[in-house]
């Protein structure tokens, strides 16, 4: 017994020795790796990045990291390195120690783009490995932009160990890049890294192939990267074609709200509103005003901002259209110049009051969260806040299509639009109609300010932005007719976002203009005509 007790005795006191003779060689390790960034020199600090990275010190990401946001400084005296942290305090590098202050004479490690690589993909080789998905996810697709060769081990473990599948596909990728670039790498797994980063089809992936395809690749490589490249650039014209319908929906959604007020109004009075855009701005302004009470007093109720904003939106803007429509523009009806004229100075002297009340800057409107943000689908992006005006615009227009075939009041704008001498006839009061007809207009423009508020700067020009589109839209779709409206406005804004990259912006409007006179010529009563004796007549 005694000798068993011995010989345990002699290899814990061996293996106690070892352990002492390797932690001072690792700590010196360590520490000569991270004095090397003190020479200031890009090779060494390549080489010292990478040392660091797979140290397995702890100090290793706040270093890494600090060297990416330039925040490690250098004694070059002293061969010292400093971490400024981002709370400001500094430590020692090495031994991760506090220090008081940084020598008079420091100075950041330099970095140049290799360095910038190679900093991306140590930081993305230390984050593998995360407990975060997000994180791990991250350092994925890091991994995958910088293909650093040194990463390859960790990709592979982490690979081995994933669970998540979003964050195993883009480990995946990220292998897959790396061999593409590996020099020793097989055949066979070249040609198998080239078909996973295909099945991406991304513009990454596009810059990822098109890098080897003229690089010292094997034949076969080539070739199937040049056929990647190929098919990738098909899907993706094809992707951009749905991007650019997505941003003509978009648009078009913002037309259709801007336009849909003045349709109604356009077709049941036969005025021309000049002032529909400052209906728009008012509506807008509204909604700012909500937003600094529930900021200044109820900020816990933010979220529910634009919920609050919209009836109060619609009755101000409302309220003001009836105020006009009885005090200006029942006395000029027929008399379709006097009325422009009239309305054109009343959108100036209601842009000169809120310039007054408000200052003449932007003023801000702020995004609740279930408007921030976007997501991918395939490879187009949406962005949260014009899917929900896409959204709010049709709701808005199925309640006013319900409103005009249910309710008494939609009944007699009908009956008015159609032929106002006979709905006259029949003791309907046309003139209340018109005052009716005018505010429920202007508190549609009103709400449509509210969604503005959230893509467009809320200012006293906001709503001349939209009154020349507002009337292209309400003349092509045929005045006072709703599906008009919808069909003109998101046929108007798909063909401008389909223009817009070909002829630009403003001859692209330009260009839409002439089509729209073109089409007039043809149908001067647009898409949809109005049926009625009044409107045949």
């Amino acid at each position: 017994m005694p000798a068993v007790f011995l010989a345990i005795i002699r290899r814990l006191l061996v293996l106690l020795a070892l352990i002492a003779v390797s932690v001072p060689a690792f700590a010196a390790s360590f520490e000569e790796s991270v004095a090397k960034l003190a020479n200031d020199d890009f090779s060494d600090t390549d080489e010292a990045v990478g040392e660091i990275a797979v140290s397995g010190n702890p100090l290793a990401f706040p270093i890494i990291s600090a060297l990416q946001d330039e925040r490690l400084m250098f004694d070059a005296e002293t061969k010292k390195v400093y971490v400024k942290q981002t709370d400001g305090k500094i430590i020692d590098a090495a031994t991760g120690a506090a220090v008081d202050k940084l020598p008079d004479n420091a100075a950041a490690v330099s970095l140049n783009n290799r360095l910038r690589r190679s900093v991306d993909a140590a930081l993305g080789g230390l984050t593998l490995l995360s407990p975060d998905t997000n994180t791990r996810l991250t350092a994925a697709k890091s991994v995958f932009k910088s293909h650093e060769e040194a990463t390859l081990p960790t990709v592979e473990s982490a690979l081995a160990k994933e669970t998540n599948r979003a964050v195993k596909q883009a480990l995946t990728e990220a292998r897959a890049a790396i061999l593409l670039f590996k020099s020793d790498a097989s055949e066979v797994d070249k040609l198998e890294a080239v078909a996973t980063i295909r099945s991406r089809g991304d513009q990454e992936a596009l810059a990822l192939l098109t890098e080897i395809s003229g690089g010292d690749q094997p034949a076969t490589v080539t070739k199937a990267a040049a056929s990647a490249i190929s098919s990738i650039q098909s899907s993706l014209a094809i992707w951009s074609g749905v991007q650019n319908a997505w941003y003509g929906l978009s648009l078009g959604s913002v037309l259709l709200l801007a336009a849909i007020g003045l349709a109604i109004t356009f077709g049941v009075m036969g005025v021309i509103n000049m002032a529909h855009g400052e209906m728009v701005m008012l509506g807008a302004y509204t909604t700012f005003v909500v937003q600094e009470v529930i900021r200044t007093r109820y900020p816990a109720l933010f979220d529910y901002s634009l919920l609050i904003a919209v009836p109060l939106a619609f009755l101000v803007a409302c309220a003001i259209g009836v105020l006009i429509e009885r005090t200006i523009i029942r006395f000029l009806y027929g008399r379709p110049l006097e009325t422009l004229l009239a309305t054109w100075g009343l959108s100036l002297i209601l842009q000169q009051a809120v310039r007054t009340a408000f200052g003449p800057t932007n003023r801000e409107v702020g995004n609740p969260s279930w408007m921030s943000g976007a997501f991918e689908l395939g490879q187009i992006t949406i962005t949260y806040n014009r899917l929900w005006i896409l959204c709010f615009t049709m709701a808005v227009f199925a309640i006013l299509l319900a409103m005009l075939r249910y309710t008494a009041l939609g009944l007699e704008m009908r009956a008015v639009t159609q032929n106002r001498r006979m709905a006259a006839s029949m003791g309907i009061a046309t003139s209340r109609v018109d005052a009716l007809t005018f505010g429920l207009g202007s508190g549609i423009a009103g709400i449509a300010g509210v969604a503005l508020s959230q893509i467009d700067n809320v200012s006293p020009n906001l709503g001349q932005s939209y009154i020349i589109d507002s009337f292209m839209v309400v003349v092509f779709g045929g005045v006072g007719n709703l599906w008009g409206t919808l069909v003109g406005a998101f046929t108007l804004g798909i063909a401008n976002k389909f223009l817009e990259p070909v002829a630009g912006a403003v001859l692209g409007k330009i260009a839409i203009l002439v089509l729209i006179i073109l089409f007039i010529q043809k149908r001067p009563r647009g898409l949809f005509a109005l049926k009625g004796r009044a409107v045949e007549a």
